[in-house]
């Protein structure tokens, strides 16, 4: 008999004043992704300091108390960790870091949420790392940690296998994209839709997002985003797009870097390799027909940016992903 494939273990490291958000968001994503036949594709535990941590909400105030299911060292079976935000005017709690510099030296995927990029440097596994965190404390984390190159301009860094998030909300940005690199794009829609938020925010690639406020005179992008879809297999030009959206390239490119933080060639980009993801995914079109539909051109050019960004080649990602 063929022996049953091991989820992928999640583990929640809980330290004394865990933010409660940060703390609910692993388990809402990871817990909603799904196979096909609908066998749950993550196991999430939970793992505290010790009984009795307090939970905070915003500003610190203090919510309820919470004894975690799992011990702090059963961090260590895990495949990913997860590191909420937690207090960060006093020093970390020794046995945290040396679980989280142990699970780091296991192999395990660490990823921080919003102030848990605090205790990934505090156990120096961001040092010579881009990181960010929540923009109101990254000068903190840039002062208390300065070989770790802080980012405050993103809303997640994917520097492989450690991963750091902005505030409590990108925490879903970055375990959607997790799930994405772990199960493709299907199924992290899939999350998306069952959390209610949008599988990846528009921009470059997701984790150098820029995410300013517009300026006042910007206007949405909306209508020209949505034109820009509906026409992904056409031959756009930044002329084209400027035409369609009434304004200069000039103006159409500061807009676009306003709001996706992305210019308006780099955004279809994205676009349309998203596009090929689904497509390799769902459908059983020869790489040269999609590279086509996608306004790729021929399949050399689909391969080329889509190995850039995706980090596997078009049939590689169809072999891991493929929906059957």
């Amino acid at each position: 008999m063929q022996r049953r494939q091991r989820r992928h273990r999640v583990a929640v490291v809980a330290a004394d004043r865990v933010d409660s958000l940060d703390l609910a968001i692993p388990g809402q994503v990871f817990g909603s992704a799904r196979a096909e036949d609908g066998t749950a594709l993550y196991d999430v535990i939970m793992c505290g300091q010790r009984p009795g941590l307090d939970v905070t909400g915003r500003g610190g105030a203090e919510l309820f108390q919470l004894t975690a299911p799992y011990e702090l060292g059963e961090a260590l079976t895990a495949d990913t960790v997860i590191v909420p935000g937690a207090r960060t005017d006093g020093e970390p709690a020794a046995e945290v870091l040396d679980v989280l510099r142990q699970a780091h030296s296991r192999g395990a995927r660490l990823a921080s949420i919003c102030a848990g990029a605090f205790l990934l440097a505090a156990a120096g596994l961001l040092d010579g790392r881009p990181a960010t965190t929540h923009w109101t404390s990254a000068g903190t984390l840039a002062r208390r940690y300065p070989r770790v190159e802080v980012d405050p301009n993103v809303l997640f860094v994917d520097d492989g296998n450690v991963l750091t998030s902005a505030g409590a909300a990108t925490g879903l940005d970055l375990c959607i994209h997790m799930v994405r690199n772990d199960f493709g794009a299907a199924v992290a829609a899939e999350v998306a839709r069952q959390v209610v938020v949008a599988p990846q925010r528009d921009g470059g690639q997701a984790q150098f997002i820029v995410h300013h406020e517009p300026s006042d005179d910007s206007g949405s992008l909306e209508p020209t985003m949505r034109w820009m879809r509906e026409r992904l297999g056409d031959p756009l030009t930044l002329a084209d797009i400027a035409d369609q959206a009434a304004v200069s390239p000039r103006t159409l490119n500061r807009r676009f870097r306003e709001q996706t933080g992305a210019t308006p060639l780099q955004w279809l980009l994205t676009q349309r390799v998203r596009h090929a993801q689904e497509l390799l995914e769902t459908t059983t079109l020869p790489v040269e027909d999609i590279a086509r539909h996608c306004g790729f051109g021929t399949a050399i050019n689909l391969r080329q940016h889509f190995t850039r960004r995706v980090r596997l080649s078009p049939l590689a990602y169809r072999r891991s992903f493929r929906l059957r």
